[in-house]
């Protein structure tokens, strides 16, 4: 059983600045639940509760989410408001996390490694970004049971627009059956002319050891940093890669702003609380803007 799962959070968030400049962009409310708690949720529901952290000095706002504040508990408590009390205990009791400092940001490789001492080198292991939330689809659950039958490591894929494979790793693949794949190489943000594929990875990886003595090797590439990405395309010299496809529409990526925005709306759209007059707000505004824009025209 693959249990152990790193989830690096360690990076400066710059496209959300000034927000980010005191919160980390992973405590971003998707409407009144952070970015970072569904990535939780989903290892947690795959029965992983081994989970490690990489942070910067920067991100204390998600070590002290998933810890206990009883200043709140007996807030809640004293004012009758039971439901909320349950929500704020159950985040606590979620997972018994460890927290490790990445002193220098070097990229997501480094942020990797910088977990070896932690997670140990011996076992097979989960990385799941932590600005990636996907809906409807447990990967965790989909990348054990291909390495149970492979024994190789493994990564999730989802097709992107040509023109927006240069914010992705990826991927050339040979398919296998349904959505599984056979990866035959992996490049970081190529340009559309060079991407061999539009099949970028999505942000979820489940590794045998062999990734570590690669990210040890890895030199600084794209931007300067030890990229992940790299790393596999050594590893593949040495064995088998496999890939998973998901539907694109299960991909919400909150790393961007406008990207953040959608997956704000449509989660909130799905909340009988509130999605009634949001939506009619909404159109109030589409029909605001189409006046608008006539009138210019």
């Amino acid at each position: 059983m693959v249990n152990k799962a790193i989830i690096p959070v360690a990076g400066w968030g710059t496209r959300f600045l000034p927000a980010t400049k005191a919160m980390p962009k992973e405590m971003l409310p998707i409407v009144d639940k952070p970015v970072i708690q569904y990535i939780v949720e989903e290892l947690l529901e795959a029965g992983v509760y081994n989970i490690i952290f990489v942070t910067g000095r920067h991100k204390r706002a998600i070590e002290d989410h998933f810890d206990l504040n009883p200043d709140l508990e007996l807030h809640l408590e004293r004012a009758g408001k039971k439901k909320l009390l349950g929500e704020v205990r159950k985040i606590s009791h979620l997972v018994n996390p460890i927290f490790i400092r990445q002193k220098e940001q070097k990229g997501l490789g480094h942020a990797i490694l910088t977990a070896k001492a932690t997670l140990g080198s011996e076992e097979p292991f989960i990385v799941s970004l932590g600005d990636i939330i996907i809906k409807g689809i447990n990967t965790i659950d989909i990348m054990r049971q291909i390495y149970h039958r492979y024994g190789k490591s493994v990564i999730i894929l989802f097709e992107v627009p040509r023109k927006d494979v240069f914010k992705y790793g990826i991927a050339k693949v040979r398919k296998i059956d349904n959505d599984t794949f056979l990866v035959e190489d992996i490049v970081e943000k190529p340009s559309p002319q060079e991407a061999p594929s539009n099949y970028a990875v999505v942000g979820r990886y489940l590794f045998t050891p062999t990734i570590w003595e690669k990210l040890e090797k890895t030199k600084p590439g794209k931007g300067g940093e030890i990229q992940l990405t790299d790393a596999i395309k050594e590893l593949l010299k040495e064995e088998a890669v496999y890939a998973y496809k998901i539907d694109r529409n299960s991909v919400f990526d909150t790393g961007n702003k406008l990207d953040y925005l959608k997956t704000v709306i449509t989660f909130a759209l799905e909340r009988e609380d509130i999605n009634g007059e949001l939506l009619e707000f909404l159109r109030e505004k589409i029909e605001e803007k189409a006046k608008e824009k006539d009138k210019k025209d």
